[in-house]
């Protein structure tokens, strides 16, 4: 067994607290390393009745599904990448057909194809050459800089980034400077970006794309352009609660249906967007998009426009897929005032299921059918799952708890899970293992929820906290915060960090904080409402 004794104690306690026969027949897989059998179980709602019942059931199986300390015999990085090519292969098809006879494949392809287009056309509008040079910013990742692999911080980035392909390269030519003439940069040609695997769950990694640093620049702002534009729309990327309330809506109601898709970042071929988008659109993409990728040491020529890592390929893939939701809607002479798009995460009426997914496909996207609810009680959309209305958001343990701050996270997910399903108090049947793991630690620190994860959340009664002094409304706790590290200087990078850059980056002082690099410090915090979960009942 490769986790301690925490972790399998956590794992037997939780799960005897659900006490169904599923998640007893988890258990012993579980305990007897039979984990490849674990991860292959699934649920099917629909042969579900009782909403209780389904969401104890569906808990236990998705509980361990995202595990990385499991025994399994899988190869992840290997079936990412398989997929990742098989993809391409997909994306190759629909390249050399180019639509030609796509007509001949669905007798209504021509005018969803004409009405899909227009849709996109007059979303994106017309852009000017301040709005794509005002909208850069960077991302928060890494890009294919060494330098910027510990540190990806703006202030690190403006002081050592200049990656860039050639075809960008040749287009900006003398803009950069124009735009920005107080960044002084020296460019450095990139054959492209390099794909690299990173942990989706026990089945499986998650392929993502490492872009060159100024492509990246520039991809951003064609992503910002983008959303601005959706956001006009009543498409709003900032926010996943329009997608999650639908969800709880059409899980009591059942007429909407809750789409997810395989592999779409992959799946957007250089032709779809060729024939969907406006010229001037798809040039400035094209220009900035890597066309070529390595992957284990060879160098490949990209099927597909763009993938995930591209600053531009998340609000490229909700346009398509709204355009295309909204033109079914209107061929089928359906209300779309509840059409919502997230991504690849769609919801749409159910009367348009079979005609979007076929359309889907002509275009290259494969639907993710043990993902995707259109009948019965479930529907599940942008990380909230429902059956009947009721919440069955599962808690995933992703890592062996190592750490009083891991055990903090155990503990408060199992508390909100225990209340997801009542109004006004936690279900007591998961008390066993909460106290189990509040023995666990010998200072414990007690927040209210809404506070972060950096003690165990508790109604006020259970935490009695003081009231805070000198005359200010509010009560002072403890916990475990987690302050970024950082380092001071006051170069011209910092300045251009400032100006332009993202400034959660800086703080006082000419400081810069180093993204995903924390020390975790024992500290007062100060809490202006208590909010109540409720007892154990």
């Amino acid at each position: 067994m490769s986790c301690n004794k925490v972790t399998f104690r956590l794992v037997e306690s939780y799960l005897r607290c659900l006490n169904t026969p599923r998640s007893l027949a988890i258990w012993l897989l579980f305990k007897n390393n039979e984990h490849d059998q674990l991860i292959a179980l699934d649920i099917d709602p629909n042969l579900y009745l009782d909403p209780q019942m389904f969401r104890l059931d569906y808990l236990a199986t998705k509980f361990l599904s995202k595990a990385d300390f499991l025994s399994t015999s899988v190869d992840k990085k290997s079936v990412a990448l398989k997929g990742f090519l098989d993809a391409e292969d997909r994306c190759r098809e629909i390249n050399r057909d180019a639509f030609s006879t796509s007509y001949l494949k669905h007798k209504r392809f021509e005018w969803l194809h004409s009405a899909i287009s227009r849709k996109i056309e007059r979303t994106l509008s017309d852009f000017s050459a301040d709005e794509f040079f005002d909208s850069a910013n960077w991302g928060p990742g890494v890009t294919l800089n060494k330098f910027v692999k510990r540190d990806t911080s703006s202030t690190n980035k403006f002081r050592h980034e200049g990656g860039i392909t050639h075809d960008l390269r040749d287009f900006i030519g003398e803009l950069h400077a124009l735009a920005y003439p107080t960044w002084k940069i020296s460019f450095s040609h990139e054959i492209g970006n390099k794909i690299v695997t990173v942990p989706k769950n026990s089945k499986t990694d998650r392929t993502i794309a490492i872009e060159p640093g100024i492509n990246l620049w520039y991809q951003k702002s064609i992503g910002t352009m983008i959303r601005r534009r959706l956001y006009r729309l009543g498409c709003n990327l900032n926010s996943q609660e329009r997608n999650q309330k639908l969800a709880r809506l059409s899980s009591k109601t059942g007429h909407l249906a809750t789409i997810d898709f395989s592999q779409a970042s992959d799946s957007i071929s250089l032709e779809t967007v060729r024939a969907l988008l406006p010229a001037r659109w798809f040039l400035l993409m094209d220009i900035t998009r890597s066309q070529f990728g390595s992957i284990d040491n060879r160098v490949l020529r990209y099927e597909k426009f763009s993938s995930m890592g591209n600053g531009f390929t998340f609000e490229l893939e909700s346009l398509i897929f709204l355009a295309i939701a909204l033109s079914v809607c209107k061929y089928l002479q359906v209300d779309s005032s509840e059409v919502s798009v997230y991504g690849d995460d769609v919801v749409i009426p159910v009367e348009c299921v079979d005609l979007f997914r076929e359309i889907c496909a002509i275009y290259g996207f494969t639907v993710n059918v043990q993902k995707s609810y259109s009948t019965g009680h479930f529907r599940e959309s942008c990380g909230e799952h429902f059956f009947a209305g009721i919440n069955c958001k599962p808690y995933f343990l992703r890592k062996v708890v190592s750490n009083e701050k891991d055990i903090y996270l155990a503990a408060n997910s199992i508390r909100r899970v225990s209340h997801n399903s009542h109004l006004c108090f936690c279900d007591i049947r998961f008390l066993s293992v909460w106290q189990y793991l509040v023995s666990r630690v010998k200072r414990p620190c007690k927040i209210p929820d809404g506070y972060g994860d950096g003690g165990f959340i508790v109604n006020f009664d259970e935490a009695s906290p003081p009231r805070a002094r000198h005359q200010i409304e509010g009560f002072v706790t403890r916990a475990l915060v987690d302050i970024p590290l950082g380092y001071f200087s006051d170069d011209h990078a910092l300045l251009l960090a400032r100006l332009k850059g993202r400034s959660v980056d800086i703080g006082l002082n000419n400081q810069t904080f180093i993204r995903n690099r924390t020390k975790v410090l024992r500290k007062k915090l100060f809490v202006r409402q208590w909010a109540n979960l409720g007892p154990w009942i």
